[in-house]
């Protein structure tokens, strides 16, 4: 039998919980039924290097890999055209890694690089966080500066990265390779033998995308370990530049 890709997917077990504000909360992204820390793109704007060398203007993709997160991204992406700005991540949460991985390709194709960070966006200094979410939805570009201090970069996020054409990370990123569970999306049990069927296709899927990213399939082989002993595997940056998960160390 065929595993039932739209139903079934692929979560962390550790999680990252978004932060609230006192003065309101971010609302819901695609409606009612949305998760309320669902990721969102938007585009930031700062000073002549502020992303990188001669570069001023990025993408950032902040909250939870859902599965239609995909989605937002095209939009942005068909929005810009022909502009080719990186993409700085800020994940948290439970993330669907088919989406993560989905996210990637489209990464890859566009020919876009990644980094991780903090999108500081400053209209946002005082207001509620309900209100920033606002703007950041708004659809022009922001006032922003990245904090690339305290950066995590857990599956989800590791499964984006690899993506990037260059793929950069701050030299104290804590990059963490948890263990991942089979959920379905719906809130039905999934039996024992369909979850041992679904990981063996996954762990097959992950392995032919990282290898075709330029990503060792060696990081398959934790994700596995990790899965079946319920562990995470923090990596060290010469072992992401190893992997091949980032193509440079950062200076």
């Amino acid at each position: 039998m065929k595993p039932r890709l739209l139903a079934v997917l692929l979560v962390l077990v550790f999680c990252f919980q978004p932060a609230r504000s006192q003065d309101g909360t971010r609302p819901s992204v695609g409606g009612v039924s949305s998760p309320a820390n669902a990721m969102i793109f938007y585009l930031a704007r700062g000073p002549l290097g502020a992303c990188g060398p001669n570069c001023s203007e990025w993408i950032a993709a902040e909250g939870t890999v859902q599965w239609d997160t995909y989605k937002r991204l095209l939009a942005l992406l068909d929005r810009l055209g022909n502009r080719e700005p990186p993409v700085v991540f800020k994940g948290r949460g439970e993330g669907d890694l088919k989406v993560a991985t989905a996210i990637g390709r489209i990464i890859r194709k566009r020919g876009l690089d990644v980094s991780a960070g903090s999108t500081v966006v400053s209209q946002c200094a005082s207001t509620t966080e309900a209100e920033c979410f606002g703007l950041k939805r708004s659809g022009g570009p922001l006032a922003a500066r990245i904090d690339s201090s305290s950066v995590e970069c857990d599956l989800a996020c590791v499964l984006m990265f690899a993506g990037g054409v260059e793929r950069t990370l701050p030299a104290d990123s804590k990059v963490v390779i948890n263990s991942a569970q089979v959920r379905n999306r719906l809130g039905t049990s999934v039996s024992a033998e369909h979850q041992e069927g679904l990981k063996a296709y996954y762990s097959q899927q992950f392995r032919l995308y990282l290898t075709q990213m330029g990503v060792r399939p060696e990081l398959v082989d934790i994700i596995d370990r990790n899965s079946d002993l319920g562990r995470a595997t923090r990596l060290s940056p010469n072992e992401c530049l190893r992997l091949g998960l980032v193509t440079a160390l950062a200076l």
